[in-house]
């Protein structure tokens, strides 16, 4: 499979470089250091145009590829992982809506989403069912034309600032009963909990959502009652390339920093690059960055292509990616010495960013076992 870019991937490349350059990097402490949700950043992404990236012209979108998507977050990570990760949550979101909606429903919503106006977010996880969408425990009930929803969502990226949610809820028994409804952050019954301070990732509002009687128009259902399942997949495909993405542009930053230290830096008068535990080092990251670009790369055109259905090459590139980011950070951060510990550099920071990764959307162990059922036929 070709993964060369085209002319026009390497334009949207360039320019999200340029915008994470001028508009996320010089942001990315604060909000780190501040818990400050993005806002700044995410608006240049939608006056960037990259907000609609996926979605379709007709809609406001560029109608992209997901390697252009990719191209985009990876640029973006380099700049502040934070605002990566709103900015994935929120096309894969506005996928769901794409996919799922009535056209009434995706003509009033989805050009707000590809304009940057409104952001959107994904509320499936819960306290008791985790990532386990099948096991969801918040109920939606049809009383005429309204549901009624409740029970509460954990762990929500964007949780006290999206405009609207896809949210997992469940309208009959197992696992063919859950579905899929749109809900406004405004819905009558509708509240945010806690918001959580964590290791990394402290600008990305993740936090609960409480539905106490929350009261949801019955046109808000994305596709029927019960057809959770294709729209969650398919979220999942650009979600799960989001994240390896973010992986990706973190381990390449990582690498960029050494080795401008490893030319800069002198030890015994001679640069630090001289020696011969460093050229190991940078040798076995540069190797992991290029590894990790070519299954992403690679994941991207192959889900582009993939059939309806449990997206295999995204999972693959999620547990690739997020794993390996881990070791090339912390090998940037043995090069750099005490000073890479500190919070002088910005190693630390993508180390903590990283390390939530491989939890993300679903972790690495249940991400494992789904695939290894997949693999060998054994899904039901």
């Amino acid at each position: 499979m070709d993964t060369r870019l085209s002319e026009a991937q390497m334009m949207i490349q360039d320019s999200a470089r340029e915008v994470s350059l001028l508009e996320l990097s010089t942001r990315a402490h604060d909000t780190d250091s501040m818990g400050m949700f993005p806002w700044e950043a995410f608006r240049a992404l939608g006056d960037a145009e990259f907000t609609g990236v996926l979605l379709p012209k007709e809609y406001g979108g560029s109608d992209a590829d997901l390697l252009s998507f990719v191209l985009v977050v990876e640029e973006l990570a380099k700049g502040c992982a934070n605002t990566a990760l709103v900015y994935a949550t929120h096309v894969a979101a506005a996928r769901g809506i794409q996919q799922g909606g009535s056209p009434e429903l995706k003509q009033e919503i989805l050009p707000l989403l590809a304009s940057g106006k409104r952001l959107a977010a994904w509320a499936a996880t819960e306290p008791n069912s985790g990532s386990n969408v099948t096991a969801v425990e918040t109920t939606a009930k049809l009383d005429g034309d309204s549901y009624a929803v409740n029970g509460s969502k954990i762990f929500i990226t964007s949780a006290e600032e999206a405009h609207y949610y896809v949210t997992a809820v469940r309208t009959g028994p197992g696992a063919a009963g859950v579905s899929a409804l749109l809900i406004d952050k405004e819905a009558e019954g509708l509240d945010t909990g806690r918001r959580f301070l964590r290791l990394g990732m402290n600008g990305t509002s993740s936090g609960e959502l409480l539905f106490n009687n929350c009261q949801v128009k019955k046109r808000n259902l994305l596709g029927t009652e019960g057809g959770y399942a294709p729209l969650g997949m398919s979220m999942a495909g650009v979600a799960m390339l989001g994240v390896s993405a973010i992986a990706l542009g973190l381990s390449q930053a990582s690498l960029d920093l050494c080795l401008k230290y490893g030319q800069e830096r002198k030890i015994g008068g001679q640069p630090l690059g001289n020696y011969q535990g460093v050229q190991f080092l940078v040798s076995e990251m540069s190797v992991a960055v290029e590894a990790m670009r070519s299954l992403v790369y690679w994941s991207a055109l192959k889900q582009q292509e993939a059939a309806p259905g449990l997206p295999i090459a995204a999972y693959q590139a999620k547990l690739f990616s997020t794993e390996t980011a881990l070791k090339v950070i912390d090998k940037a951060i043995q090069l750099h010495g005490g000073t890479g510990y500190t919070r002088e550099l910005p190693l630390e920071r993508y180390y903590r960013d990283a390390r939530g990764l491989t939890l993300h959307f679903t972790p690495t162990e249940p991400l494992k076992e789904v695939m290894g059922k997949a693999l060998m036929g054994l899904l039901p």
